[in-house]
């Protein structure tokens, strides 16, 4: 498992991450970001292409050597800085209130603790800051019968996809760390199985 998750699966998001289908996704989420930007989950550099003239610079946290060095293009690409800062976004290398804001693109999911991840986000984001944020998670509640799957695949996509959550409550998890979601729009990701694609796309306010 170690050759695996440390290998193959940074190669598997990489390719699933690129899809085109994401691409306007990325648009979305990116945009609003300014200023001095910390990024949990940078992968292999996706977001890159769509981040905003008026951010001055970005901390990626990536803890895959094998996904930053795919992003090599796309860095060297990149019209702002873009550094790797730290490999943990449960305990970020920074001072209190050092970002304007924060970018996190389906990777609460896959963080072993992401209410920790998010405490470290607030911590680090200045008062009025905001996280910008997509990700897949549990179901809406009247589709009862996609969550019954995404719990019973639940397992396996761990398995195969480097711990990855299918049944994460991602609205719920940014409001109990103290988040106010300004901003929500709830769907299913076109071209996903529901089970893998049920996203919520948004911006959330550190008070």
């Amino acid at each position: 498992m170690g050759f695996y998750v440390e290998q193959v699966v940074p190669r598997i998001v990489n390719v699933a991450c690129g899809m085109k289908t994401a691409a306007p996704l990325r648009h979305r989420v990116c945009e609003g970001l300014r200023g001095s930007v910390v990024e949990i989950g940078f992968g292999s550099g996706h977001n890159i292409p769509f981040y905003p003239a008026a951010v001055a610079g970005v901390a990626a946290i990536e803890p895959s050597g094998v996904g930053w060095r795919l992003a090599a293009k796309r860095r060297r690409a990149a019209g702002v800085p873009v550094r790797r800062a730290g490999l943990d976004g449960q305990a970020l290398p920074f001072g209190d209130d050092s970002f304007d804001t924060a970018l996190s693109t389906w990777t609460l999911c896959t963080i072993p603790d992401a209410a920790a991840a998010l405490r470290e986000v607030r911590r680090v984001l200045r008062p009025g800051g905001t996280l910008h944020f997509v990700e897949h998670g549990l179901a809406p509640e009247e589709d009862e019968n996609v969550r019954r799957w995404q719990r019973r695949l639940d397992p396996m996509e761990q398995r195969l996809f480097g711990g990855c959550h299918l049944t994460r409550p991602i609205v719920d998890l940014l409001t109990t760390g103290g988040f106010k979601v300004t901003e929500l729009d709830v769907f299913y990701e076109k071209g996903a199985p529901k089970v893998m694609g049920a996203d919520s796309l948004g911006v959330a306010l550190s008070p």
